[in-house]
């Protein structure tokens, strides 16, 4: 299982135009409320949508959710089903905008 990422590494990457799929796991309700850019994948609907997913199984893919513990559950389950490199974003988008 692929390590977890810090929020201010993930500030970085996305400063410095990195490639990775970025996934937010919280509900559209709290995506629309705050976004930093990522794909709004809510956790409890991330069954249905393994098939758009699965173009991402060989590559990175960074989840966050809002403090973390949604994220690592995404994390776990799309390892389970095959994805190689998923990164938990430790401290979630609640950390992250601490940085700005």
């Amino acid at each position: 299982m692929s390590e977890d990422i810090t929020c201010t590494e993930v500030k970085k990457r996305l400063e410095e135009g990195a490639t990775f799929h970025f996934i937010d796991v919280r509900e559209e309700w709290e995506h629309t409320e705050k976004n930093i850019g990522a794909k709004c994948f809510p956790l409890g609907e991330l069954p249905q949508n393994l098939e758009t997913l699965g173009q991402y199984k060989m590559e990175e893919i960074v989840v966050h959710c809002n403090t973390g513990p949604r994220g690592n559950r995404a994390k776990k389950y799309l390892t389970s089903q095959g994805f190689t490199n998923v990164r938990n974003m430790l401290g979630g988008i609640t950390e992250f905008l601490e940085l700005r």
